[in-house]
């Protein structure tokens, strides 16, 4: 939509007037917190990465203060338990607070990817989900919601506000525009996507948290305007948030920086990730089918790659971002340990601690409003 959230004048969100003008307003400065990591890609069947107790001092021996858990991963968390006990979530907060990490958010982007799915990718994505549902897609969304439903629950259990998770993609076979799209294709598929996840929405409105969907290319949420197409059909739901990571906006070379002045009102949630785009007379943006060590856009350990850090921290910190800064390790050449030791005092590095007072304070000359009117003349 030209000018604003949406095309559909009869929907419109109460800052749609600032955002369409581009104007830039700054909210109450806020503290990040970290660091913390995303234990998806540490998670596997030798010690200290096979349980939850081992995983979670190892991640705090390194210098994180927070964990971001795989529900997936049965090695680390149950999410059917979780979801029925509060006492088993106490359990699971007292592994984490012994080791001295907190937990930042719990990620369902497997299931969050299998609550839409299209037909060409059914037998990629069948492994994602439960044996009992494999090969039959109707069966294996509902399990995807459910799985989604039980992790609000198991959210709300813990005391979490925000959670992490894929949205799922029905259009993305016809991201370009070849053959030309039939009128209405798209439409019809976020308007499906919307249908799907208004539910779920609203059961994490219940719970008090928000679904911060990852901005990730093969995701028909993948860009700012696939965003602002998906948050209109669900209404501008409250619960409806971004899980930023910029390593998929340099990628698709997006201004990562710029989408923060636009929907920082949304981004509840921080993936810290670096990634590098180094096109080529052989590559560009679509990679060529190469393997990722010889694609244009590669991911990197923070700090190897080319994200503006410095700048993104900077600005959340001015917009009142106040959640976790989560390193998600991804990289094409270095062992996950060496990227995981360098994460935690880099994003520590980064980390603004934010100022209460004005640095020219100290200058203030304390005139009142009758001395105000008298230098203005208006005495």
């Amino acid at each position: 939509a030209s000018g604003g959230w949406s095309s559909r004048p009869e929907r419109q969100e109460p800052h749609q007037t600032a955002l369409s003008r581009g104007r830039i307003s700054v909210t109450k400065l806020g503290s990040i917190k970290g660091p913390a990591i995303f234990l998806a890609q540490f998670a596997g069947d030798a010690a200290p990465f096979d349980s939850l107790p081992a995983i979670v001092r190892w991640a705090a021996d390194y210098g994180y203060e927070g964990i971001q858990i795989p529900t997936w991963d049965a090695r680390l968390f149950d999410l059917d338990k979780a979801a029925s006990s509060k006492t088993y979530c106490d359990e699971v907060k007292g592994i984490c607070a012994e080791a001295g990490v907190a937990i930042t958010e719990l990620s369902t982007h497997l299931q969050g990817q299998l609550v839409a799915v299209h037909p060409a990718y059914d037998e990629a994505f069948d492994g994602f989900a439960a044996p009992a549902v494999r090969g039959n897609p109707k069966a294996r969304t509902e399990w995807a919601v459910d799985q989604m439903m039980k992790a609000a629950r198991a959210s709300a259990h813990l005391g979490l506000t925000s959670h992490v998770t894929f949205p799922g993609a029905l259009a993305w076979p016809f991201l370009y525009p070849w053959p030309q799209r039939p009128a209405g294709l798209v439409e019809t598929a976020f308007d499906e996507l919307a249908r799907r996840w208004r539910p779920i929405l609203d059961a994490y409105d219940a719970a008090g948290c928000d679904v911060c969907y990852e901005i990730h290319p093969g995701e028909d949420i993948h860009d700012g305007a696939t965003f602002e197409m998906f948050l209109e059909r669900v209404g501008n739901h409250p619960r409806c948030a971004i899980n930023y990571d910029p390593s998929h906006f340099v990628l698709q070379q997006l201004d990562y920086l710029a989408f923060i002045d636009i929907y920082h009102e949304r981004i509840r949630a921080f993936h810290v990730k670096d990634a590098e785009f180094n096109p080529s007379g052989r590559v560009g943006v679509y990679g060529g089918y190469q393997p990722w060590i010889d694609r244009a856009g590669r991911f990197r350990s923070l700090g190897d790659g080319q994200v503006d850090f410095s700048g993104i921290f900077s600005k959340l910190a001015q917009y009142g971002y106040s959640g976790w800064a989560v390193l998600e390790w991804e990289c094409c050449l270095k062992h996950p340990e060496q990227g995981a030791a360098e994460g935690a005092p880099f994003i520590a590095g980064h980390i603004i601690r934010v100022t209460e007072r004005a640095f020219d304070d100290f200058a203030a000359a304390g005139i009142d409003e009758a001395a105000n009117r008298r230098l203005l003349g208006l005495a």
